[in-house]
């Protein structure tokens, strides 16, 4: 890193502030600039440690620290707390990495402290020994020396018995510990860590009696009468008389409760959403993992998966701050009314609520409905009253066969399906519609890769002319060869496609598809080629590259545009959401046969209808099936499609009917107007070839 004076002005800011806390809290010979210039190389090697490098370049950077003597204890705390608060606005560093480089220059600093005070140990008993050789004077001296080594350390260090009593300490253990003079010398070294390391700390204690090892480390934690904590690395070692026979031991504390803190909040960063406070998906799967363990025979889980319905409107209303705190109250109500379980956020206004050891569906549909009464309360946020609403799938069955992964889909599924059912509601896993809404899901994902792996292919319903019964036409229909699930009619996939965008492209691949195949018809049969006809979607239509992408599709295959029909659906001719009826007047000037379908479904649309270049209407549905009937159609369906076909006939269309079944149904609707029929009556399905032979076989 340059010198602070020239370099980036986020870290020319964060050495000075680094500059202010050390100097604040330590004593040292050098001058403002020579710590700033100082701590700017210490932030190169950090930085460089983050960025991937060796993390002993963190390590160096706390031994550094000491050498230049920022020792107070409060130097440190100063160091960790502005690095971990500063170093993400200058780097985008994982937090895990960020804990790991301030762990290392942390250790660090402590390894050069303890081999300082080691050092000055070392002192006091070269010290102890010269004195013995030299006269009471000199000892006397020594003697004094040693002491203010010992009482100016910022390490605690007491001299204990090998039974561990203490038996000496300085003004840091008083400080550390928060302790008189008296209550520590009439304690051991065991007092001063709780009872949960108290095992570890007596293990570690004996392996160095028994001359095992002349040293041990260990962190421990003590905690004062008030309930406060104190986090300490213990480094004893042990000191051994002239015939080298252990005789006591000088136990070093240092106070690692800022470090030990600042980790922990860390660690909680890690597993808690920041917003909410709730767990995240990492604690989330970590709880599902152990939920799902088989501890006990016929164990039981509930995972019940939250989406607020219309949230979306909140931020785009009333600003993300506002939606921000609505999130914070759902979460809020959730944790304190799912007792015994596991809120969670799964990001945006999504909710888990995860129930190990479930006792049945009728207790977990209790609990969702409490959570829902909770949820839907009115709260208050500012000057707004809002009132939140959600949609929850519920999944509860046995761990046996189950997995985190599976749970969490079949949960995700079922919320789905909660919100297509009408939404404010809860919906119980039900494994058949889950599969079913799981295999359409599947589809979508697939989709993309089918066209590019020719598993998708056009067939063709004949359209035959009533009053002749000539074969004059095909409807293009798509088909899916699915390696799994076999050969798939379009009503599996369409809407898939349309919901996705994918519509657009999968149309454009249908539309070159069938005019290479009516080019081919031209050529084999001249002017008894079938007309093609092309259904589009509302979204195709509304694609700003069709009309290009038919340009070029005529251009490719040499296809006669009047033998392109393109149907477009009546509901998107006037939605308002494009230029449909521009689209349709080009198409026209390019010379393709138009069609209007969903012809009849809107009385008030078909005014608008009058004066545009269409040429053929067509009519389906339900009110069709009827004229199947023996005793005649119903008459409310007769109704409707006389009314259609009539004002078809004022518009100067003639009219086309799909899903015809049979030769007396094609019969009661030729009387009507009809002219043109297809659907079973007319054969079925065929290819591209097949339809030609039929017309071939008809014209003899």
């Amino acid at each position: 890193m340059p010198d602070p004076d020239d370099g980036a002005p986020e870290h020319e800011e964060l050495v000075k502030e680094w500059t202010r806390r050390v100097i604040n809290t330590s004593y040292v010979a050098m001058g403002r600039p020579e710590v700033e210039t100082f701590l700017a190389k210490c932030l190169d090697d950090v930085l460089a440690a983050l960025d991937g490098g060796p993390l002993e370049s963190a390590v160096d950077v706390g031994r550094r620290l000491v050498d230049v003597h920022f020792t107070n204890a409060e130097a440190l705390s100063g160091t960790l707390q502005h690095l971990a608060t500063a170093l993400p606005a200058v780097r985008d560093v994982a937090p895990a990495r960020l804990i790991e480089v301030l762990g290392e220059l942390a250790a660090g600093y402590a390894g050069a402290l303890r081999e300082q005070t080691l050092g000055e140990q070392e002192v006091i008993q070269r010290a102890v020994t010269e004195a013995r050789d030299t006269a009471e004077e000199a000892l006397r001296a020594s003697e004094a020396r040693s002491r203010a080594v010992v009482a100016s350390s910022a390490t605690g260090i007491a001299i204990v018995r090998l039974d561990g009593s203490i038996d000496e300490t300085n003004a840091a253990m008083r400080r550390i510990f928060r302790r008189s003079d008296a209550e520590l010398l009439g304690s051991t070294i065991f007092e001063l860590a709780d009872a949960e390391w108290v095992g570890d700390l007596r293990a570690a204690n004996d392996g160095l009696i028994g001359a095992s090892n002349d040293q041990y480390q260990l962190d421990t934690r003590f905690t004062a009468p008030d309930g406060s904590h104190t986090w300490t690395q213990l480094s004893a070692s042990l000191v051994r008389d002239s015939q080298g026979e252990p005789d006591y031991q000088v136990v070093l504390y240092e106070d690692i409760t800022d470090r030990h803190m600042l980790q922990e909040q860390f660690r909680r960063q890690a597993v808690h959403d920041p917003l909410t406070g709730l767990a995240n998906r990492t604690q989330l799967q970590t709880s599902l993992d152990k939920a799902l363990e088989e501890t006990r025979p016929g164990r039981r889980v509930g995972l019940c998966y939250f989406d607020l319905d219309g949230f979306k409107a909140v931020n785009d209303s009333l600003g993300h701050p506002i939606g921000d705190q609505l999130l914070r109250t759902v979460a809020q109500r959730l944790q304190a009314a799912a007792s015994g379980a596991l809120a969670a956020r799964m990001g945006g206004d999504e909710f888990v609520v995860l129930v190990p050891d479930s006792t049945g569906a009728a207790d977990l549909v209790a609990m969702v409905e409490d959570l829902l009464s909770e949820i839907t309360s009115p709260v208050r946020i500012g000057a707004h009253e809002l009132r939140a609403s959600a949609s929850v799938g519920i999944v509860e069955c046995p761990v046996v066969e189950t997995d985190a992964e599976s749970l969490l889909r079949d949960a995700d599924i079922t919320l789905y399906r909660a919100k297509q059912d009408g939404r404010a509601q809860w919906l119980l896993y039900d494994s058949e519609r889950n599969a079913a809404t799981r295999d359409r899901f599947r589809l979508s994902a697939e989709l993309p890769a089918a066209i590019e792996q020719y598993e998708l292919f056009v067939e063709y319903e004949p359209i035959i002319e009533l009053a002749s019964g000539r074969f004059v036409g095909g409807a293009a229909n798509i088909r899916w060869d699915h390696p799994e699930f076999g050969e798939l009619g379009e009503d599996r996939f369409l809407e898939l496609a349309e919901e996705t965008g994918l519509i657009t492209r999968l149309g454009s691949w249908a539309l070159e598809q069938v005019c290479e195949h009516a080019a081919r018809w031209v050529d084999l049969l001249g002017p008894k080629a079938p007309i093609a006809a092309v259904r589009l979607s509302p979204r195709h239509t509304r694609d700003p590259e069709l009309i290009a992408d038919v340009h070029r599709i005529l251009r490719k295959t040499g296809m006669p545009p009047d033998k392109l029909a393109v149907g477009l659906p009546e509901s998107t001719l006037f939605d308002g959401q494009g230029d449909a009826v521009d689209t349709l007047e080009i198409f026209s000037d390019m010379g393709l046969r138009l069609c209007v379908y969903e012809f009849g479904e809107d009385y008030a649309r078909m005014p608008r209808l009058k004066g545009l270049p269409l040429g053929m209407a067509r009519i389906e549905g339900s009110h069709l099936d009827s004229f199947v009937a023996p005793e005649g159609p119903a008459p409310l369906d007769r109704h409707l499609v006389v009314a259609a076909c009539g004002a078809a006939e004022l518009l100067g269309l003639p009219v086309s009917a799909a899903g015809v079944r049979d030769e007396l149904q094609a019969q009661r609707l030729h009387e009507l107007g009809v002219s043109l029929a297809m659907g079973p009556f007319t054969g079925g399905l065929v290819s591209a070839s097949e339809l030609a032979e039929l017309i071939q076989e008809q014209s003899g």
